[in-house]
Order: C-alpha cells, then sequence, then structure tokens
C-alpha cells in the first residue's frame, strides 16, 4: 500500500506551488476533457456519491457510513462501493471482513463492510454493478468521475482544511476547482467550524462535527501514545486532548500507511515503557494485521449532524 502525506505547501503559497503551476495547468485541462469523453452508465438502484475536492483529509469515509447507517434506519437496503484504495484486488469483489484484509482491499472498504455490504473495483461501475438488490448505493469517493450516473453528490469539505492554497495537484490539494464541483453537488458538507468562510451559492451546506462513539473519559486515568495515518492527523490527535487524555506521545505517519512490524512494535514498546495505552484511529487500527490488534485500541467516530432535520430533507431525495 502506497502511503501518502500532503506536503505542507499545499496549505500556503509560496515558491514550490508557484514553480508547480504549470503541471497544475496540465492537470486542469486533462481533469476537464475526462467529463466529455467518457461515457455515462446508468443503474437500477439510486446512487448518492460522497466525495471531496481535495486529496484526502476531508472525511468523505465517515460522512458516507453515517448516511448509510442513516438510510438503513429508514429501511432501505444500502449497499457500498469504493475503488479498494491500497489494495491489490481490482475487482468486482464483495468485501469480506472474515477473509479479506487492508492489503487486499485497502483500510476504507473495511470500515465499510463493517456497517453494510460492501464492493470494491477499480472501475466502479462494475461494483455498482455487482450490487443487486441495492435500494440505495453509497458511493465513498468518485465525485470526479463522470463513468457513472449520481442521484445526489455530496462534497464534503473539512472546516479547517478548506481548498488549502487554492491550487490544483501537484501545486496543491485540488482535484479540480472548487466551483466546478460545487455546481455538480446537490450538498455541501462542511465538517467543523467553517474557519475557511466556504460558500455554496445555492447549494444547501450541512454543519458536522466527527464525534467519538466510546467514552473518552474512561481512558483519563493513564496516559496514552497515540498514532495515525490519516490525512489530517492533528484532528484526531486535538480530538483525544480536548477529552482531556494525558498524552505521552503522539506519533504521525503518511495516510494509508501500513506500519511495518518493527515500527508498530517500537510503539508497543514505548507505551509499555511509559504505562500507556496505545490508541488509534480506527482505519488505522483495521490496517493491522489482525493478531496485533489486541496491542492496540481504536477510537471509533461517528457523525453529528448540526441539522438532522436538513439532512433528513436532503435524503428524502434517494430514500424508498
Amino acid at each position: 500500500m502506497t502511503a501518502v502525506r500532503a506536503p505542507r505547501f499545499w496549505d500556503s503559497d509560496g515558491w514550490m506551488p508557484r514553480l508547480l503551476s504549470p503541471l497544475s495547468s496540465v492537470y486542469g485541462v486533462l481533469a476537464r476533457i475526462r467529463p466529455i469523453l467518457a461515457r455515462t452508465e446508468h443503474g437500477a438502484a439510486k446512487v448518492i456519491c460522497v466525495g471531496n475536492v481535495v486529496a484526502g483529509g476531508a472525511g468523505k469515509t465517515p460522512v458516507a457510513i453515517a448516511l448509510a447507517r442513516t438510510l438503513m434506519a429508514r429501511g432501505a437496503r444500502v449497499h457500498m462501493v469504493s475503488r479498494g484504495y491500497g489494495g491489490r484486488l481490482r475487482g468486482p469483489h464483495r468485501v469480506v471482513l472474515a477473509q479479506d484484509d487492508a492489503r487486499s482491499v485497502g483500510d476504507e472498504a473495511l470500515l465499510l463492510a463493517d456497517v453494510a455490504p460492501a464492493w470494491i473495483a477499480r472501475d466502479r461501475r462494475h461494483a455498482l454493478r455487482a450490487a443487486a438488490g441495492a435500494d440505495v448505493i453509497v458511493c465513498d469517493d468518485g465525485l470526479q468521475n463522470p463513468t457513472f450516473a449520481k442521484d445526489l453528490s455530496i462534497l464534503v469539505v473539512d472546516g479547517t482544511q478548506g481548498f488549502g492554497n487554492g491550487r490544483l495537484l501537484p501545486a496543491g490539494p485540488l482535484r479540480e476547482p472548487p466551483g466546478d464541483a460545487i455546481a455538480r453537488s446537490d450538498a455541501i458538507v462542511i465538517v467543523g467550524e467553517n474557519r475557511r468562510g466556504i460558500v455554496a451559492h445555492d447549494r444547501p451546506i450541512l454543519g458536522a462535527r466527527f464525534v467519538p462513539t466510546v467514552d473518552l473519559l474512561a481512558f483519563a486515568g493513564r496516559p496514552v501514545v497515540a498514532f495515525a495515518g490519516i490525512g489530517r492527523t492533528e484532528k484526531f490527535f486535538a480530538m483525544l486532548a480536548e477529552a482531556g487524555l494525558p498524552l505521552a506521545s503522539r506519533h504521525a505517519f503518511a495516510d494509508h500507511r501500513m506500519l511495518e512490524e518493527a515500527a508498530f512494535m517500537a510503539l508497543v514498546e514505548e507505551t509499555a515503557a511509559k504505562g500507556a495505552r496505545l490508541v488509534t484511529t480506527e482505519k488505522d487500527w483495521v490496517r493491522l494485521p489482525r493478531e496485533a490488534r489486541a496491542l492496540a485500541i481504536p477510537i471509533p467516530i461517528t457523525v453529528a449532524w448540526d441539522d438532522p432535520a436538513a439532512l433528513a430533507a436532503l435524503l428524502d431525495r434517494v430514500a424508498p
């Protein structure tokens, strides 16, 4: 699995983004040509696509999971689809938690399969076809993919990160101009405080927060060693600190990184030496070998919506 670490210059402008701007121009042209050349496939089930406009860190997977759970509570038969980023299988393949691991299907697919039937495929159309019997398919990522039709497109934006320095890859974090993504989206989910002043014109904005599903106060009696390999590791560490957990140390790794045995055992030994607990994100925890998972404690999160009624009205468009 290839680990990805966002360059620091993606958050601000400077000489490096300006140096890379010609490559960004090429990327932008290719991004706009792709929809013109693509053939869009329509399926039998309704499709909700949850995507972002930045390269990682917005929080689309927890939002996709929250939407699936909400739809299931309303009685919908929900399946989930992912590209299976980081896994070796090309698909279409239905994820089986008892057999598959992150090396085969990717970490995000394991999280999705813990909620509803989940399918992966390099070509998402194949996964969508395989998800027979679903009323609604929630697709994790794919907002920029023009090859399949979407009944509801939701753009997820981190309120602190926003659109970074506003430049396209590789000079910045953007997969496409934000205006283009907003124009194709039916709603914008802003996670956390909207510190960047993001506006969506005539699109509804849904405020959301990530909150732990376990009582973090239960960990307050002992220090914790925390590690995370997600798009915005600082958000995880901040959540622990805000809950009052004594952080003995924190270790940030690149997004999707599969920890080598030596690196993980170093964390275990440090934790034992400090009389602490070893905690991590759910996404990092599922990347560990099954035999190693007992040595770390996952901190699962869920989405708390600022306006649940607005979310319900949005989902009325696709709910059976």
